[in-house]
């Protein structure tokens, strides 16, 4: 079983130097890591030099990883690979086909993407504030929820076919890199795809390039807000699952929360974890090394002690 790794996410926004950052979470027990969408340029020198002394290896890279030149900011969607705009998604493409090329260097096999979100009025925000407030249960909630459910309805096919055309796009150089794509579950409604439109698009591509990543918190949101059943979907998406992120979820909807704090069972998650599963903690930027330890050693019993 690949070892739990950590993602920079967590520490990278306080080194200068890549070998400062894998120092720290090689001192917390961390061998592997995914390198985050927030990895700046400067950080890469350091890391490659880690990984070529085999001090630490990389499972996983965050899209758009490092940061494109240019931008003021890391973020996973700069550009969306089923935006209606073709200039959009040709920058989406060429980033991502970056990212790839990138990832393959470090020995990555693996490449977590956000693949976009469907530009209508945005409702998941409301539902959450009425979730805190008390009110999940109340008619004003389920009204709100089915109309954002058929607000995205109407409009959804025609991102589907935007996403289906950018990943058709780069399954060549997928495969000249050995590299997959995994599409990562977000939290709102308003993202593509749904756990069904995912589905669907894994079926289509039947490749071992187009891949799911199941991120356990973002899926836990969905169940919060009443989308979906989580475990239901990990199941039922489990032969197609390159690997999951790991953090927990305060109700409704504060997620990348370490050390859990039991609103997620992860050893429910040891049955769908196959050998080559890439596992990713992934706490917020800030969260202390000490909760980031606890954290470490709470999900390596749960799913490691579930396994045996």
């Amino acid at each position: 079983m690949i070892p739990l790794a950590v993602s920079t996410h967590w520490n990278a926004y306080k080194h200068s130097s890549g070998e400062a950052l894998v120092e720290e979470t090689l001192e917390l027990g961390f061998n592997s890591l995914e390198l985050g969408y927030d990895l700046t340029v400067d950080l890469i020198e350091g890391i490659r030099k880690m990984v070529a002394q085999k001090a630490t290896q990389v499972n996983s890279v965050h899209n758009f990883c490092p940061v494109p030149i240019g931008a003021s900011r890391g973020h996973p969607e700069l550009f969306e690979l089923a935006s209606l705009s073709h200039m959009e998604r040709e920058n989406a493409i060429q980033l991502t086909l970056k990212t790839v090329e990138f990832a393959a260097s470090v020995g990555a096999k693996n490449v977590v993407i956000h693949c976009g979100n469907i530009r209508t009025k945005p409702s998941t925000r409301k539902l959450i504030q009425l979730s805190e407030d008390g009110k999940q249960t109340t008619t004003k909630f389920e009204k709100q929820k089915t109309k954002l459910m058929i607000r995205r309805e109407k409009p959804a096919q025609k991102y589907l076919d935007n996403l289906y055309r950018s990943l058709e796009k780069m399954i060549p150089l997928l495969e000249e890199y050995g590299v997959a794509l995994g599409i990562e579950n977000l939290p709102s409604w308003e993202s593509i795809p749904t756990e069904q439109e995912l589905e669907i698009l894994l079926k289509h591509f039947d490749s071992p390039y187009i891949r799911h990543w199941n991120d356990v918190g973002h899926g836990r949101i969905r169940q919060n807000l009443g989308f979906i059943n989580q475990n239901h979907w990990i199941e039922k998406l489990n032969s197609y699952m390159a690997g999951m992120h790991l953090h927990d979820v305060k109700p409704p909807a504060m997620d990348h929360i370490m050390p859990p704090f039991g609103n997620l069972d992860f050893s429910l998650l040891a049955p769908f974890i196959k050998n080559d599963t890439v596992l990713v903690m992934e706490p917020a930027p800030g969260t202390p090394a000490e909760a980031v330890l606890t954290g470490k050693n709470i999900i390596e019993k749960a799913i490691y002690s579930s396994n045996n």
